[in-house]
C-alpha cells in the first residue's frame, strides 16, 4: 500500500508510517544514521535478503529520507546517506530506543542506570570508528567529531545553574541522574593533565546550548559542552537514554576517541564520577 492511499489522509502517523512503517526499514534508517552507509555493510549488519534491502533503500530515496552518493565509477557503487528530511527521524529512533529498553526490555521504571544489555551495547563500540558529527557548542560554534587529537566524550543527563530551576521533578530520585556537576567539576579540575596528555574533553547532553552556557559559565567549565538536543549522537551510537519530564536525557557513559576516529575505551555504566575521570586519566596518561 502507498502512503497516498492511507485512509487516514490528514494524519501525520499514518502518512509517515506510510513512508517508514516496517521495522526493517526504520533498522535501515538506524544503521545509515550510525554510519553504516554500503550495500554490502547494510545487507552484513541487518541480514535480511538483498532484493529486500535494495527495496528499501530505492523507496526510502524516492521518499528524500536517503540520498545517494557515488564512491565508486567501475562497478558503479554508493553510499546511502541520511538527508536533512531524514535526520528528522532521529529523535523517532530514540524514543522508540528509550520505549523498548524501558518497557519491553525492562519493567517500565525511570532509570538512567545502564542494563546488562545496554552495556553490552555500548562496549562493542570499542574498536569502531566514530561516525562523523556535528554538534552545536555552548558558545553556538560547531563541535566535529571525530576530531583531529584524542577526545574525553563524556555523555551526562543534565546540569544546571543554581539559580535555573531546571531541575526536572524528582530528578534527585531517578538513579544515576545526580551527580552530572560532580563530573563536570572534576573533568574541569583534570583538564590541565589532559590537555598536557594531548586530549580534549568534550562533554554532552540533551540540553539546548544556551542552558549549557548558563552551567559553563556558573562552573567556570575549562573545556566544550555539546548539545545533543537532536538526538544526532544518541541515534549515531546508540547510547542509552531515559525520559523524563517529557525530555530525552542521556546516561551517563564516557568515550575515549583516538585521532584516527577509533574508539579505544568505554566507560560504563559510570556510576562514581569522580572515580571515572581519574580513570580516564589514568587511562590516557598511559
Amino acid at each position: 500500500m502507498r502512503h497516498e492511499d492511507l485512509a487516514d489522509a490528514d494524519c501525520g502517523i499514518a502518512q509517515a508510517l506510510g513512508v517508514v512503517g516496517d521495522w526493517q526499514t526504520l533498522l535501515v534508517v538506524r544503521e545509515c544514521a550510525a554510519g553504516v552507509t554500503r550495500f554490502d555493510a547494510l545487507h552484513h549488519e541487518l541480514g535480511i535478503s538483498r532484493r529486500a534491502l535494495a527495496e528499501k533503500l530505492a523507496r526510502l530515496v524516492e521518499h528524500g529520507i536517503l540520498e545517494r552518493r557515488p564512491y565508486s565509477d567501475r562497478p558503479p557503487r554508493h553510499d546511502y546517506v541520511l538527508t536533512a528530511k531524514g535526520e528528522g527521524l532521529l529523535p523517532v529512533l530514540v524514543a522508540l530506543q528509550e520505549f523498548g529498553t524501558r518497557h519491553v526490555m525492562g519493567d517500565g521504571s525511570v532509570s538512567a542506570a545502564p542494563a546488562t544489555a545496554e552495556v553490552q551495547r555500548l562496549e562493542r563500540l570499542t574498536g569502531t570508528r566514530l561516525p562523523p558529527l556535528e554538534l552545536v557548542d555552548h558558545h553556538d560554534g560547531t563541535v566535529r567529531l571525530p576530531a583531529d587529537r584524542p577526545t574525553v566524550l563524556f555523555f551526562f543527563p543534565g546540569a544546571w545553574p543554581p539559580d535555573a530551576h531546571g531541575y526536572p521533578p524528582g530528578w534527585g530520585d531517578i538513579p544515576g541522574a545526580r551527580g552530572c556537576t560532580l563530573e563536570c567539576l572534576s573533568y574541569a579540575r583534570a583538564h590541565d593533565d589532559f590537555t598536557a596528555a594531548g586530549v580534549q574533553v568534550v562533554g554532552v547532553s540533551t540540553q539546548r546550548p544556551d542552558q549549557l552556557a548558563g552551567f559553563a559559565e556558573h562552573a567556570g567549565l575549562p573545556y566544550l559542552l555539546a548539545s545533543d538536543q537532536d538526538g544526532r549522537a544518541a541515534t549515531t551510537l546508540r547510547l542509552p537514554v531515559f525520559r523524563t519530564a517529557g525530555v530525552d536525557r542521556l546516561k551517563r557513559v564516557s568515550l575515549l576517541v583516538g585521532e584516527d576516529g577509533v574508539v579505544r575505551h568505554v566507560q560504563a555504566p559510570v556510576t562514581d564520577p569522580a572515580a571515572a575521570v581519574d580513570e580516564m586519566l589514568a587511562l590516557v596518561s598511559r
